[in-house]
């Protein structure tokens, strides 16, 4: 959503400053150009040089300096922009711009820029929570002005509460999501399902499996990228959740994940299966660690339910069910089978035994089989680009003319 994409940052004066560095860097592996501002007080903190090494342009602070191009520098930066991002917005600057005060560079570019305003605030939590700094809030968010709201945890000063600086990763979500309204799954609601299930056995050890959540959490940053109201329900993962998501359920059990899916499922226009439920659990969970012993251990196993299968029992019409299908053998039968028993829309199926498939890596080598046996088989390819492949076939009918 940002390939292409203008965006001006402004930099001010606090000790966040040092993550703009990284948002000015994921901006641009989003394909965006950069472009910064920065105010006497920021350069304190970081230097110019970082942000023009890291953006690949030349980087704004004085108004007064010696003309380089025969524009109002202002003026221009404001036009160039097809967004502009104040990373971190002080206290002070948010106080100017509710104002209107125009006293250096990036507040006179302000006030003429017509391009959307992002503001990151980023500052004590006494501060922020102050009722004069509330009010610039709110006064900017009533012109249209998009606040990212700060994060609450230890801060600089030594105090803990909100204030600090949204993590980058979130800041670039906030502007793909932004350019994405409109997109082809803006204001819908996608589900989707990562990682394994565990089933435990005593209160140390369980039932799983080597499922590490990749595809299933490159699905859902695909489907936030695209613009979708995304849930992700995870098993256990070392992954970190997607920035974006309108919900992230952490569940262990299949049990959990069924409660959780299944809820979820009510309100859901498409849903991915890429979990890796756990077919069966342990009859008996004893309470306390079972001690070894020179005797064979056995364990009953019963079955857990089949979420896929309720799915599709229950699926509505126009709701896109879509189930993976991780085999070792005879891949297109099982594969066939799945669709029609559990009345799929597609499934996506792959030989985890394969190089570079499979889990705990982070290629994959898929085919995709849709409901009237079309088959496209897919090289090896990043998860990340194998969600993109899927999200382009499961797209509802009435959705893929959306711009």
């Amino acid at each position: 959503m940002l390939e292409g994409k203008r965006i001006l940052l402004g930099v001010t004066g606090g000790i966040a400053a040092y993550k703009a560095v990284e948002a000015v860097s994921r901006l641009r592996k989003a394909g965006a150009e950069v472009r910064v501002i920065m105010t006497r007080e920021a350069t304190e903190f970081v230097t110019e040089l970082t942000f023009r090494e890291i953006s690949g342009n030349p980087v704004t602070v004085d108004m007064w300096a010696p003309v380089q191009h025969w524009n109002v520098a202002h003026i221009a930066l404001a036009e160039w922009a097809d967004a502009v991002l104040v990373a971190p917005a002080t206290a002070n600057v948010l106080a100017k711009a509710a104002l209107g005060v125009a006293d250096d560079m990036l507040t006179t570019t302000l006030l003429a820029v017509t391009a959307p305003i992002f503001f990151a605030p980023a500052m004590n939590c006494n501060m922020f929570a102050h009722p004069a700094v509330q009010q610039n809030i709110k006064t900017l968010e009533a012109r249209g002005t998009h606040i990212i709201a700060p994060g609450t945890g230890k801060l600089a000063c030594g105090a803990e509460g909100p204030g600090r600086l949204a993590e980058p990763e979130e800041i670039v979500s906030a502007l793909e999501k932004f350019f994405a309204e409109g997109a082809q799954l803006s204001g819908v609601k996608v589900l989707v399902t990562a990682a394994g299930t565990i089933e435990p056995i005593d209160p140390v050890r369980y039932i799983g499996n080597r499922s590490s959540g990749r595809m299933g959490y490159a699905l859902a940053e695909e489907a936030v990228a695209r613009g979708a109201d995304v849930v992700l329900v995870s098993g256990p993962s070392a992954l970190t959740p997607p920035a974006g998501l309108q919900e992230f359920i952490s569940v262990e059990t299949a049990q959990e994940m069924r409660e959780a899916v299944l809820r979820e499922a009510e309100t859901s226009r498409v849903i991915v299966k890429a979990a890796a439920v756990a077919d069966y659990h342990p009859r008996t969970v004893s309470d306390q660690k079972i001690k070894k012993g020179d005797e064979e251990l056995s364990i009953i196993l019963e079955k857990n339910p089949d979420i896929l299968k309720e799915l599709g029992q229950k699926k509505r019409p126009g709701q896109i069910l879509v189930g993976f299908a991780a085999e070792t053998q005879n891949l297109l039968q099982y594969a066939r089978e799945k669709i029609e028993k559990k009345n799929l829309d597609f499934i996506v199926a792959n030989d985890v035994t394969k190089p570079g498939a499979g889990f705990n890596t982070a290629t994959n080598l898929v085919k995709i089989i849709s409901r009237d046996g079309e088959i496209e088989e897919l090289p090896m390819m990043t998860k990340k680009e194998v969600a993109k492949r899927i999200f382009d076939r499961v797209l509802p009918e009435d959705l893929k003319s959306r711009k």
